[in-house]
């Protein structure tokens, strides 16, 4: 009892306010994350659209969220990383509900498209304010117990979300958007202002727009990993779009792909505490590695799959490769990323989820209709393959960069501590 009590002491203890009122508010948001998982089934079965208008629907929220990625980075660095959140929890509620509510295939993409933007703008102001107020020492843990949230409240949601689309599938809409307006809530009474307002930061700013564009094209080492992950997400999303479909094409209900994608979150909030100990110390770039093979191999295997278990198999071995994936890619983008613009490298990160989510349904649906089911999965195999290898030729480069930017970091703090906001006092 004492070594547990120790070690739920080191995984908590210390964090700022600020990032637990952050973490309530994904816990909440995540638990009513209904919509995005059972789309593809929604549109296909409810709505009667074929494999590729479905993949073309979840296509157009990538695109949108494409475009909230990069308007939401800039907001952040500019307009500030609350009004930036709120804006964008506020109108991706609204976006919610009108999505909900449409019928015709241009409206249903219309509104995929808004909610996409809405939605993903709020992500880089996130991850900025995180990295604004979690101590660099306690970022590993921290990104790890926010992963564990969004895992808890995707597990719980997935098994509901199966069970409500039995009985009205706007309920789904419904209560999507009401997490976002209490996750909205919660930043609007509880959250500060994070970003740096002192005399050097505001000179930073002002000449940020000039030039971020271009410090952020001309950092190869950056956009390298930027499109190493984009190759992963290109197959990790694969669960969203394109299994749910092949599921269904076995004859398995939209509960039974509920329950099953479920492991997915199940297995993160029973193992993903324990994954900073595990990886601590260890390589990021073989640990980046080996999370690309294991979600490769895992996606490989659904060609397969057939029954409930063998795809529970599946989801869970890639699984794995997801837990290892996540906090050693938060933690370098955190590394990676200039103080004066993080809301910006947070927004070029989450870009690349955004492409793979605009290309991932689309690509796969007509890999699907064109070259079977088999393909796809093999097809997975192999990029989770060359991604593990271009992770351990690039690796080196990363860690001397991440090097380098702490080095000046350090040079800098004596003149910027003073205006640096304090953990807690937020």
């Amino acid at each position: 009892m004492r070594t547990m009590r120790s070690w739920f002491r080191d995984t908590t203890g210390g964090l700022p306010t600020t990032f637990w009122y952050l973490w309530s508010g994904t816990l909440i948001n995540r638990l009513g994350s209904f919509v995005l998982v059972f789309l593809a089934i929604y549109l296909t079965q409810e709505r009667g659209f074929s494999a590729s208008q479905a993949g073309l629907v979840i296509g157009l929220w990538g695109v949108g969220g494409a475009f909230g990625t990069t308007a939401g980075g800039t907001l952040a660095d500019r307009w500030g990383r609350r009004p930036t959140l709120l804006t964008a929890h506020v109108g991706a509620a609204a976006m919610m509900l009108g999505l909900g509510l449409a019928r015709d295939l241009w409206a249903v993409a219309l509104g995929a498209l808004l909610l996409g933007m809405f939605a993903e703008a709020a992500r880089p102001a996130f991850g900025a304010m995180m990295i604004d107020v979690v101590p660099a020492k306690d970022r590993l843990r921290a990104f790890s117990l926010n992963y564990w949230a969004i895992n808890l409240g995707f597990a719980c949601a997935a098994v509901l979300a199966g069970l409500a689309a039995q009985a009205d599938y706007l309920l789904l809409f419904v209560v999507d958007a009401a997490t976002m307006l209490i996750t909205a809530l919660i930043i609007f009474s509880k959250v500060p202002e994070t970003r740096q307002a002192g005399p050097a930061t505001a000179v930073t700013a002002a000449a940020a727009p000039r030039g971020a564009l271009r410090t952020i094209l001309s950092d190869r080492v950056y956009l390298g990993f930027v499109a190493l992950n984009l190759f992963a997400a290109l197959v990790f999303l694969q669960h969203i779009s394109m299994l749910p479909i092949a599921m269904g094409d076995d004859g398995l209900s939209p509960a039974t792909y509920g329950s099953v994608i479920a492991l997915n979150g199940i297995l993160i909030v029973v193992g993903q505490l324990f994954v900073p100990r595990l990886i601590r110390g260890r390589s990021r770039s073989h640990v980046l590695a080996l999370a690309s093979v294991v979600m490769g191999v895992g996606f490989g295997l659904t060609a397969f799959a057939g029954t409930p278990w063998f795809y529970g198999l599946t989801v869970l071995i890639w699984t794995v490769g997801e837990m290892l994936n996540s906090p050693s890619n938060s933690t370098l983008i955190a590394e990676l990323s200039p103080a004066e613009l993080r809301g910006r490298y947070q927004g070029v990160f989450s870009l690349s989820w955004q492409i793979a989510g605009a290309s991932a349904p689309i690509l796969g649906g007509l890999v699907r209709e064109h070259a079977g089911n088999d393909t796809l999965w093999y097809g997975c195999a192999a990029l989770g393959l060359l991604t593990a290898v271009a992770h351990l030729v690039s690796g080196p480069a990363r860690e001397r960069r991440a090097a380098a930017l702490r080095r000046s970091g350090e040079a800098l703090a004596p003149a910027t501590t003073s205006r640096a906001p304090q953990p807690a006092e937020a």
